[in-house]
């Protein structure tokens, strides 16, 4: 799943994110352009946690991923 520019940026380079995996506490991103991969916490896009987090764990959950 992308992150809206508008919402973050890679902390290393300011390139475009990609969330590869999540928990119940982080996220892990992986930027596009410099390939930087680290966790985040569940709102560190300023949502409260409300717009990407739930989205990758259902996505997880249909896989039949442990959450």
């Amino acid at each position: 799943m992308y992150v809206n520019r508008k919402d973050g940026c890679c902390r290393t380079c300011g390139g475009s994110l990609e969330i590869i995996d999540a928990d119940d506490v982080t996220m892990t991103v992986q930027c596009l352009d410099c390939g930087e991969c680290y966790r985040v916490e569940t709102d560190a896009f300023h949502d409260g946690g409300m717009t990407y987090w739930p989205v990758i764990m259902l996505k997880k959950l249909r896989k039949g991923e442990d959450a």
